[in-house]
């Protein structure tokens, strides 16, 4: 449970739908801190987002006790070292195990995530290709399930329980799902990512995930919107 006071020491920016936030409030949620969410519309940024951030000027940002901590997997890591006391743990005791834990961390972010966007802005054969790429992607985080000791046989990528991989990956989610439901593309196909496709549905539905999880047809919609604004009109000959 939080302590008390907690609530005024915590904050967080950010905006509902934004799968890095969701990262967060995830790792808030699962340790059991109370916080004061603030909701950003970043158009305009307010001002507490620019001082707090003014190197990216990007949500989240946690701020506690007045310092703030920016971009998503730096803030989960912050919350496991702050609340370390905290149960669950969310980075693993042993070094080997928590080395592979940001490995892949750093996979979803610096592989796989940069497809993801080109679903969410590709057209035509642009999309495609991003959804090619994703794919591929997501077929290595199957195998990875299904071989590495650190994985295989076990209900999340964290053991028993949640850990830095889950929330890195399952932050996404819904934008996965929003993304699949916006284009008509399968990106995680359960016939040949069974596990992978497993795994989601059972983080989907796990306690301090579902509560602060995006709804997908709200998800689907806001990319919708977005991709057709992304669609310049013709022009007249």
């Amino acid at each position: 449970m939080a302590t008390e006071g907690e609530k005024g020491q915590v904050k967080l920016l950010g905006a509902t739908l934004s799968p890095f936030v969701v990262r967060v409030r995830i790792a808030l949620a699962l340790k059991g801190i109370d916080y004061e969410f603030i909701q950003e519309s970043m158009h305009p940024k307010s001002e507490l987002l620019v001082k707090s951030n003014p190197v990216h000027k990007k949500i989240p940002v946690l701020i506690h006790n007045g310092k703030p901590v920016c971009e998503s997997m730096i803030i989960v890591q912050y919350i496991e070292e702050a609340w370390g006391n905290k149960a669950p743990n969310l980075m693993p005791e042993d070094p080997y195990d928590r080395a592979i834990a940001r490995f892949w961390a750093a996979f979803v972010d610096d592989k796989l995530f940069p497809c993801l966007r080109g679903v969410f802005t590709g057209q035509g054969e642009q999309l495609q290709k991003a959804v090619e790429d994703s794919v591929t992607n997501f077929l290595l985080i199957e195998e990875a399930l299904r071989t590495n000791h650190c994985f295989a046989g076990k209900a999340y990528f964290g053991g028993d329980q949640i850990g830095l991989i889950d929330i890195a990956l399952g932050g996404l989610s819904a934008f996965i799902k929003g993304l699949e439901k916006a284009t008509d593309s399968v990106l995680i196909d359960p016939e040949k990512m069974p596990l992978l496709s497993a795994w989601m549905d059972r983080f989907f539905k796990s306690d301090g995930v579902k509560e602060v999880m995006p709804d997908v047809a709200k998800q689907a919609e806001f990319i919708s919107t977005r991709r057709a604004s992304m669609i310049s009109p013709p022009t007249a000959n």
